[in-house]
């Protein structure tokens, strides 16, 4: 890859207003309708897809207009005697999880604080949870020794709550989950939680697909059941996605029901060598894996390469874009939504949550919940128990292991280093990409690039081997800011890398991670790349830094990947949280 524009600028320049002549002299000519008969032809030209070869060539051809240069960081950090951190401290403040419900304190009043999964604390359909607390503390309900009892009330995703409670960082008087995989696995480092209700509302998670794969499916092995479906999977006759198990409660689920499938229904074989190998062999079936179900949601609608993916049925059914052309598969353990204590010594905070649970399944909140979507009368009865939380966590790791079906990780980190991020964003960003080095196997190959008015390539896509990522960690140390803010040219230049890259190795996975906070104000702009994104097939992550998700978000919903908007506070958390789940 040359860093010198082409010298070829008039040749190049004659070829393209020959062919914008060509252009304009047939659209003329079909905007009069004198040739009406080229009027699809010229409308489907310009409609097909592009080629991967095709794709590659117009991104030779935009590098050249690109100001770029090789800068290769050849320091190297002592990782020595470095602490590896692991997700859970890299957590951010709790303040980052707001309470939806802050219950107000009156003389000798008992709050028990909760944690609630974000299905049942928003707002709207999404909410039932939180309006049932506002209604509790409204009561004026009090204890058996005539203290008033009062709930607060947290919203925080099931596997991120999970992280807390089991990492001791902060813990709750009360924790309710979509499902019991994470109140298992909390037991399993220690915590001491007791059961106040097994069960608040259901809520089963299930595999979405278009009516027309179902009827594929049926046509194929008869009847529609999972382990029909992880069977085409398998065969490669059905592409579908999931979300990453170490955050969504649906994920985790799906990822203990492919392992018990194919242990033969029995939990305890789940994590045998034939079974691991045969979940290798289900991953060839998956292009990615979701951080979010709107993710998710939002490929199978927008006709990208999924054929399937997962989702609770109480978002399936109340998602309007899905009443017609899908099918609702039940999967695993039913998301009973349990309600536990949490033990620290003070019993009066679990006679509060008890009182408030009674409250919950009285008439008048269990018929909101069915209004919500929730309790929905599905003919399902699941045939798997909940595993030990020992268990789980173990299956995370292999799915962590073996996620990638021995197909290995080429990355390309594209760091904005424009003048908006002086002071503690670049401190963050800095911080968060060292942090985050320690979730990258080894397996994988990184490079590094940074962007401002113009792109620099700090270092070559490599294996991720103690050498490289002692260079990561230097070229990390040496970034600093300055200048405007050309994100589209160093989106030309990190994906000249890896498809230089794929070159070498047409079995690794091509990815591209770009870090930035805010919008392109000199050079190319989205335009100019969405037909290339498309045809190179590979996906770009945007992590916003207090950013402009609109933008960002579109340039990650063209090949199948996530958005995500972090602050100074919680960018160490979302980038560590996302390299766990992809690298």
């Amino acid at each position: 890859m040359s860093s010198k524009k082409a010298a070829s600028t008039n040749a190049k320049s004659g070829k393209t207003w020959r062919m914008v002549s060509v252009v304009v002299t047939l659209g003329v000519l079909v905007a009069v309708g004198a040739i009406p008969e080229l009027r699809n032809k010229i409308t489907s030209l310009f409609e097909q897809e592009i080629t991967y070869a095709g794709a590659a060539s117009d991104l030779d051809s935009l590098l050249s207009d690109v100001d770029w240069r090789e800068q290769m960081v050849t320091r190297r950090v002592n990782l020595s005697g470095r602490e590896k951190p692991s997700l859970s401290n890299t957590l951010p403040d709790i303040d980052k999880f707001p309470l939806v419900v802050q219950a107000k304190q009156s003389a000798n009043s008992v709050t028990a604080e909760l944690f609630v999964s974000t299905e049942k604390s928003g707002t709207n359909s999404d909410g039932w949870l939180r309006e049932a607390a506002l209604a509790f503390n409204a009561s004026n309900s009090r204890l058996a020794d005539g203290r008033p009892a009062r709930i607060s009330v947290r919203k925080i995703a099931s596997g991120t709550g999970y992280e807390f409670i089991a990492s001791g960082k902060y813990i709750p008087d009360g924790f309710s989950p979509s499902n019991h995989l994470w109140i298992e696995m909390a037991k399993a480092h220690g915590v001491a939680l007791e059961p106040v209700r097994e069960r608040l509302l259901s809520n089963p998670a299930g595999v979405v697909m278009k009516t027309e794969v179902a009827a594929r499916l049926r046509e194929r092995f008869g009847d529609l059941s999972i382990p029909n479906l992880l069977d085409a999977v398998v065969q490669g006759e059905l592409v579908m996605g999931y979300t990453n198990p170490f955050a969504s409660s649906t994920g985790l689920n799906f990822l203990v029901t492919i392992l018990a499938t194919f242990g033969g229904d029995d939990a305890t074989k789940m994590l045998s060598d034939s079974v691991i190998s045969t979940f290798e062999s289900f991953q060839q079936g998956v292009p990615f894996v979701a951080l979010t179900t709107l993710q998710m949601r939002d490929s199978v609608q927008n006709d990208g390469s999924l054929d399937a993916f997962v989702m609770e049925h109480q978002t399936f059914a109340r998602t309007a874009e899905l009443a017609s052309g899908y099918e609702f598969l039940p999967f695993g353990i039913i998301h009973d939504n349990p309600l536990y204590a949490i033990n620290k010594g003070d019993p009066s905070k679990s006679e509060v949550i008890e009182l408030f649970a009674r409250q919950l399944e009285n008439s008048e909140n269990q018929a909101k919940a069915t209004r919500y979507g929730f309790n929905a009368g599905l003919d399902y009865k699941p045939n798997l128990s909940t595993p030990a939380g020992s268990l789980l966590i173990q299956a995370q790791k292999i799915w962590k292991q073996k996620k990638d079906a021995g197909r290995p990780i080429q990355a390309v980190f594209l760091c904005d280093i424009s003048g908006s991020m002086r002071g503690t964003r670049i401190a963050g960003l800095k911080a968060a990409l060292t942090d985050g080095a320690e979730f990258i196997g080894s397996e994988n190959s990184i490079g590094l690039a940074a962007f401002s008015t113009r792109t620099t390539v700090m270092l070559p896509i490599r294996p991720f081997n103690l050498n490289h990522k002692a260079s990561f960690h230097a070229a990390v140390q040496e970034l600093s800011v300055g200048g405007n803010t050309a994100m589209y040219d160093g989106v030309v230049v990190a994906l000249k890398m890896l498809v230089d890259a794929q070159q070498k190795n047409s079995k690794a996975k091509p990815l591209l991670f770009v870090l930035s906070d805010g919008e392109t104000n000199r050079g190319l702009k989205f335009d100019n790349l969405t037909r290339v994104v498309q045809g190179l097939q590979i996906p770009i992550y945007t992590i916003g830094y207090e950013a402009n998700l609109a933008e960002l978000g579109r340039l990650s919903a063209l090949v199948e990947a996530a958005s995500i908007n972090a602050d100074a506070g919680e960018i160490r958390y979302k980038i560590g949280a996302l390299l766990n789940a992809q690298m």
